[in-house]
C-alpha cells in the first residue's frame, strides 16, 4: 500500500528527466487500477518514462513544477488484448489509453510470465513430446527457448500472439543446454490460447554430445596462475560528481537515465557550458540470423523492442565488472504486475586512464611535454538469452564522446551435419553456430551550440593528374549538405573517409567556421538480407548507416513503437515520407553500426568480448586543442618521481606510453 510519504516522493522529482523512483511506479499502478484497466490477467509489457518534448525540459527551472508521466503497456493474458497508456504519477490520472490492433500496430513486447508458461505448453503438446521421443529423448530434459516469430505469409497467424521454441537438451542440473540442441524441430506457440499450433520436424539430427560447461574447472583447465592482481587507486578520490542523476566531470555536464527498453540513456551533454547532444540511446537493435533452413529462416531478434532487454540488467560488482573509484547507481523499472523493481548497481561510473593525449618533443626550443588522457565511463551490461551485452559510453578530456558495445556469452547453436552447412561454423564436434549480424541504432538528438543544427558529408575526393595536378599527389575535402530527409539516408564508406559532421550554421568559431561535431562511423556491413524479404521491411533502420529526421517527440523508435509481430514499414521509413526540412532545423541523427559474426570456434563454450561502436569528435567546436589545460602527471608516477612537469632527456621519462 503506497504510504503518504511515497506520494510525496512521487511528486517531488526536482528536474523532468529525473531517474524513476519506485513511489512513482506504485502511483501508476494505482492509478490504473483505480481506472479499471488492470485485472487478475492483465500484466505490464511495457514501463518508462514518458519524457516531456524537449522545448519543455530545455525551458525548466529549478522549483517550477513538474508533471511527471508514464507509459505502460498493458496486457492481458486470457485475451491477447493491449493497451497502450500514459499516466500522470503527479496527479494520478490516465492521460490517454488506447487499445492496439495488433495486425496493424504489432503486438507488445513478450513478458516473463509468457516465457514461464512456455514449457507446460510444449509439454502438454502430444506431437512435441512424440517427436522427442523418437529422438530418444525425454521430455522433460529439455529446456524451451522461446523466441519471436515475426511476421511471414502465414494467414492463420495474424492477429495472434506468437512465438517460436526450440529445444535444448540439458543432461543434469549444472549442465549447459546450448551444447545439445536439438535440432530439425521447432513448434509454433500461440500465447493467448497456450497451445502448439504448428509443428515443423523436418530432421533427426544427432544431438551434439560437447559440453558447454564455461564455469567448470575440468573445461576450464588449470587456472593460468602467473597473471598478478591489477589494482586500481585514486589516493584523492574521485574527480567526478552525481547528484540526483547530473554528473559533473572535468568540463563535462550531462545527466543519466535508465528505462527497460534502452537501458542506459545520456541527457543535456555539455562540454564548458556549451551543449552537444539533448539525448543519447541506443534505441534499437536486430539480430538477423543466415541460415534460410525450414527451422531456422525467421531466426531474427530485436532485442530492444521485442524483449525490453534492459529490465535484465545486471546488477555489476566491484572487481568483477568494474575496476576502480566506482560510483554506482540502482535503477527502477516496474515488473509484469506493475510493481517496482530495482536493480541494484545497474549503472557504473569510474575513470579510467587511456594513454597519452597529447605529446610532442621540440627539436628548435627543447620543449619536452606529455600529458595523460583519461576518461569517464558510464556504462550498463545486460544478458538477454545466450548473449550478454555491455554499452560502454566514454567522455574524453578532449570533448570527444565515443559509444562501445561488447558482445558476449555464448553463440546460439544448431546441429552441425556431417556433410557440412554453408550458413554456419562447426565451433565443436557436431555442434555449429549460425552466422548472424548484431546491428544497433543509436538515437542522436543533437544540440550542437544550439537546437538548430545541420549535417554535412564530408569525404576524401581524389583529383585527377591535370594543369592543376601536375604530379597527381593532390586530394582534396568534399562536403554536401543534407538538407532533405530522403537525401540523409546514406551509407558509411571507409574508401573515401566518409564522415557526416552535424554542425550549428548560426554559431561560428574563432576562424569563421560553422561549430560541429562528426560522427565517425566503423563502417561495417549494414542489413544484409534480400530487400524483398520480411526482415529487411522489418529492420529498414539497419539498411542505412545515417538517417536524418526532423526532430519529432512521438519518434523514438527506429523500427516503431510496437516491433513484435510488426509487419514493417514503421519507425524511419514511415516518417521519412514526410520528407521534412533538416537544413539548419531541429534535427536527430540515427546511426546503425555493429557487427557480422561469423562464430569461430574460439568463440566456444563462451565467447571473448568482441567490440563495435562509434565516435563524435569536436571539428571546429573550439578554437584549439580544448585539452591544454590537462596538468602534467603529479608525484611519483611521471618523470622519475621527480616533480610535476614532464622535461629532460628522453630515458629519464616514464609513464608515456599507452
Amino acid at each position: 500500500m503506497t504510504t503518504v510519504e511515497d506520494r510525496r516522493e512521487a511528486t517531488t522529482a526536482t528536474h523532468p528527466l529525473a531517474m524513476t523512483t519506485t513511489a512513482e511506479v506504485d502511483r501508476v499502478r494505482e492509478a490504473l487500477a483505480a481506472a479499471g484497466l488492470l485485472t487478475d490477467t492483465v500484466r505490464f509489457a511495457f514501463f518508462a518514462p514518458e519524457e516531456p518534448p524537449k522545448a519543455e525540459v530545455l525551458a525548466h527551472s529549478d522549483g517550477a513544477p513538474l508533471d511527471r508521466r508514464f507509459r505502460a503497456v498493458l496486457l492481458d493474458l486470457a485475451t491477447g488484448r493491449s493497451w497502450d497508456t500514459v499516466v500522470s504519477a503527479t496527479s494520478g490520472d490516465v492521460v490517454s489509453s488506447r487499445e492496439l490492433d495488433p495486425p496493424r500496430d504489432g503486438q507488445p513486447p513478450i513478458i516473463d510470465a509468457e516465457f514461464e508458461m512456455i514449457e507446460d505448453i510444449l509439454g502438454a503438446d502430444e506431437g512435441w513430446t512424440a517427436a522427442l521421443r523418437t529422438r530418444g529423448i525425454e521430455p522433460g530434459s529439455v529446456r524451451a527457448v522461446p523466441l519471436s516469430a515475426g511476421v511471414y505469409d502465414h494467414p492463420e497467424e495474424v492477429g495472434r500472439r506468437l512465438v517460436r521454441a526450440f529445444g535444448f537438451r540439458q543432461d543434469h542440473e549444472k549442465d549447459s543446454p546450448w551444447a545439445h540442441p536439438v535440432d530439425g524441430l521447432v513448434a509454433y506457440v500461440d500465447l493467448t490460447d497456450r497451445r502448439v499450433t504448428r509443428l515443423v520436424d523436418v530432421a533427426e539430427l544427432p544431438v551434439p554430445a560437447t559440453s558447454g560447461n564455461f564455469d567448470d574447472p575440468d573445461v576450464q583447465g588449470p587456472p593460468l596462475d602467473s597473471l598478478k592482481p591489477i589494482e586500481i587507486t585514486q589516493p584523492e578520490g574521485r574527480s567526478f560528481t552525481v547528484a540526483d542523476g547530473r554528473v559533473r566531470w572535468g568540463k563535462w555536464d550531462l545527466r543519466v537515465g535508465f528505462n527497460e527498453r534502452e537501458g542506459l540513456t545520456l541527457h543535456q551533454i555539455a562540454f564548458d557550458g556549451r551543449p552537444i547532444c539533448y539525448r543519447a540511446s541506443v534505441a534499437e537493435m536486430v539480430v538477423p540470423y543466415a541460415d534460410p533452413a525450414p527451422v531456422r529462416f525467421w531466426q531474427n531478434y530485436f532485442d530492444c523492442g521485442e524483449y525490453m532487454f534492459a529490465r535484465y540488467a545486471d546488477s555489476l560488482q566491484l572487481g568483477c565488472d568494474c575496476l576502480g573509484d566506482i560510483h554506482y547507481l540502482d535503477a527502477v523499472i516496474a515488473d509484469d504486475l506493475g510493481r517496482p523493481k530495482t536493480i541494484t548497481n545497474a549503472i557504473c561510473m569510474h575513470e579510467e586512464d587511456f594513454g597519452v593525449l597529447w605529446k610532442h618533443s621540440e627539436m628548435f626550443t627543447g620543449a619536452r611535454e606529455v600529458r595523460r588522457q583519461r576518461r569517464l565511463v558510464i556504462s550498463f551490461f545486460t544478458p538477454i538469452g545466450n548473449y550478454d551485452y555491455g554499452f560502454y559510453w566514454y567522455l574524453y578530456l578532449d570533448g570527444t564522446i565515443q559509444l562501445e558495445v561488447k558482445a558476449t556469452g555464448i553463440v546460439f547453436t544448431a546441429a552441425y551435419p556431417e556433410g557440412g552447412n554453408d550458413y554456419a561454423t562447426e565451433v565443436a564436434p557436431g555442434l555449429g553456430a549460425p552466422y548472424h549480424q548484431h546491428l544497433f541504432s543509436a538515437r542522436l538528438d543533437m544540440t550542437v551550440d544550439g537546437v538548430r543544427n545541420a549535417v554535412e558529408e564530408v569525404e576524401a575526393q581524389r583529383v585527377p593528374m591535370g594543369e592543376d595536378n601536375p604530379y597527381g599527389n593532390a586530394f582534396r575535402q568534399r562536403r554536401t549538405r543534407l538538407t532533405r530527409e530522403s537525401q540523409a539516408q546514406r551509407r558509411a564508406d571507409g574508401s573515401v573517409v566518409r564522415t557526416w559532421h552535424i554542425v550549428n550554421p548560426e554559431k561560428q568559431n574563432a576562424l569563421g567556421q560553422d561549430v560541429g561535431y562528426a560522427l565517425l562511423a566503423e563502417g561495417k556491413a549494414a542489413l544484409l538480407a534480400d530487400e524483398a524479404s520480411s526482415i529487411h521491411a522489418r529492420a529498414t533502420f539497419a539498411t542505412n548507416h545515417l538517417w536524418v529526421t526532423r526532430y519529432d517527440p512521438a519518434e523514438r523508435y527506429p523500427a516503431g513503437d510496437f516491433v513484435n509481430q510488426n509487419p514493417g514499414g514503421a519507425g524511419l521509413p514511415a516518417w521519412v515520407q514526410a520528407d521534412r526540412d533538416i537544413d539548419g532545423e531541429d534535427v536527430v541523427v540515427w546511426h546503425t553500426f555493429g557487427t557480422t559474426h561469423f562464430p569461430r570456434p574460439e568463440d566456444w563454450p563462451i565467447m571473448p568480448v568482441d567490440y563495435t561502436g562509434f565516435t563524435l569528435k569536436p571539428v571546429g567546436f573550439f578554437d584549439r586543442n580544448p585539452a591544454l589545460d590537462v596538468p602534467p602527471t603529479r608525484g611519483s608516477h611521471c618523470h622519475g618521481g621527480g616533480g610535476d612537469d614532464v622535461h629532460g632527456p628522453a630515458k629519464e621519462r616514464g609513464g608515456d606510453d599507452d
